[in-house]
């Protein structure tokens, strides 16, 4: 049987011990309502594009993948130094790609939380447009997911194992029903929180 390799680089402590505070303890999931505190951090705030000299994701295997190398949860095939949708080649080594290792350990890269009153009475509107984004997003990087949504009163609140496709998302809201957003971009980790708020 051929062995799943597993190994990355450890997310850093600080970074996945503030994320997991705001976590439930049943499952790694957020409980309904939850409100989602500022991670701390140091230095400027960023807003807008992560930086050229952004961290690299932590997950992300120390060395390149044999090629070609399959991930036997999504499909996505390691070929030509990047991940892409193909079929399975027939010499394929396997290895789990980041996007699944981070969806089976419930870590997300971003959380994007939708809040105010417009949320309620259009909420399956914004899932859509949420989910269509991902699709959008995933078929030139696979990597790049909705890990979970969880439902709040007035609001969602949308886990992603990516930094860019919170932006995609939180911008389509926008051209839909207008509103405002604001991101956050961890200075010293991968990590990206985006909100968007509109109360009427």
């Amino acid at each position: 049987m051929t062995q799943v390799n597993r190994e990355y680089a450890p997310p850093r402590d600080d970074l996945k011990s503030a994320l997991k505070a705001q976590l439930s303890p049943k499952g790694g999931s957020m409980a309904p309502g939850t409100i989602l505190r500022s991670i701390p951090r140091s230095g400027r705030r960023r807003w807008g594009r992560a930086q050229l000299d952004a961290p690299q994701d932590p997950y992300k295997a120390t060395k390149k993948p044999d090629e070609p190398t399959v991930c036997p949860q999504c499909g996505a095939v390691y070929h030509e130094g990047r991940w892409h949708w193909a079929p399975r080649p027939n010499d394929a080594h396997e290895a789990l790609c980041q996007a699944c290792h981070r969806t089976n350990d419930h870590f997300p890269a971003g959380v994007v939380t939708l809040s105010g009153a417009i949320v309620a009475p259009h909420k399956e509107e914004m899932l859509r447009l949420a989910r269509n984004q991902e699709e959008i997003e995933k078929k030139e990087h696979p990597l790049n997911r909705i890990i979970d949504i969880v439902e709040g009163p007035d609001q969602l609140v949308i886990n992603t194992t990516d930094i860019h496709l919170p932006r995609r998302i939180i911008e389509a809201q926008k051209r839909a029903w207008h509103g405002k957003s604001e991101y956050h971009y961890d200075e010293n980790g991968y990590f990206v929180r985006a909100n968007w708020h509109r109360d009427s």
